[in-house]
């Protein structure tokens, strides 16, 4: 069974929902732990203090924050307990917002809000006008010792909850971004890139994707477990290189990409030979 990572109400007005959280998506990944090459043994991190000149103890760690090179201020966790704000255990909505008003750029982990049962009633309530009106409600939480904003979206069914990045935390970039003044596109180039981006426009389906690398990780492991001890060849890359010729470029992916899925698209009008084509006309 899921464990729950909060406990506590969404507030709506004066309607309270007793709510548990539960972590939606978790990344997976093959993990390894460090061990010793000579008898394969695991090795364990120790703590050390260079004062002390020793190894210290996990019942001897205190919280502290750095306030000049080599000084802390140490904070226990009784005094941050203390510090905890109502958000610790009542959500409370503080407006509603059309969903497509939050970039997902501010989106950070996201939660299944999963009521008790003396809630089911009123989280019906909340999920039904949202989903009729199609808003997202904007609330304050506190989770992991940190006061956060967070989105809670209808989603099948249910209400999800993201946390959401401060402002502060959304980094900016000097170098992201294009100048499109002084980048000068054909207009033919365009409307070719947009033929071929419909080309491969599908309904998005997660079951299509998989991590093949952890799979290939996984099946090395097998083989190395059971006795097959193989040489492994380096997967070859493409090498890539700054495209000159959009033009052709574009037609050739397109020809490429109907040679994948094993038919021919009938053969498309370029921008330019309308363009020549309305110009015989007027001649």
């Amino acid at each position: 069974m899921a464990s729950t990572v909060w406990k506590g109400y969404i507030s709506f007005g004066l309607i309270s929902v007793p709510i548990h959280l539960f972590v939606a998506a978790r990344e997976e990944h093959v993990s390894f732990n460090q061990v010793h090459a000579v008898c394969g043994t695991k090795v364990k991190q120790q703590l050390f203090c260079p004062t002390c000149e020793r190894v210290v103890e996990r019942s001897e760690i205190a919280k502290g924050y750095p306030i000049d090179k080599g000084t802390y201020v140490q904070v226990t966790p009784e005094e941050l307990k203390a510090l905890e704000a109502e958000s610790s255990e009542t959500m409370e909505i503080v407006q509603f917002v059309k969903l497509d008003e939050v970039d997902p750029l501010y989106y950070q982990t996201s939660y299944y809000t999963v009521p008790e049962e003396p809630g089911r009633r009123a989280y019906t309530l909340i999920l039904k006008g949202m989903e009729h009106l199609k808003l997202g409600a904007i609330a304050k939480i506190t989770l992991h010792q940190r006061e956060q904003i967070v989105m809670i979206r209808p989603y099948h069914k249910g209400l999800v909850l993201h946390t959401l990045y401060y402002p502060a935390e959304v980094r900016e970039i000097a170098e992201y971004g294009v100048d499109e003044e002084k980048i000068s596109l054909q207009k033919a180039e365009v409307e070719l890139a947009e033929q071929f981006m419909k080309q491969l426009t599908a309904k998005f389906n997660p079951d299509k994707f998989k991590d093949e690398y952890q799979d290939r990780v996984l099946k090395l492991v097998e083989e190395k477990e059971a006795g097959m001890v193989t040489k492994s060849e380096k997967r070859p890359k493409k090498k890539l290189a700054p495209v000159i010729n959009l033009m052709d470029a574009l037609r050739k992916s397109m020809e490429q990409q109907e040679e994948a899925v094993g038919k021919k698209a009938p053969q498309r009008e370029t921008a330019s030979a309308k363009s020549s084509g309305r110009r015989r006309k007027a001649g």
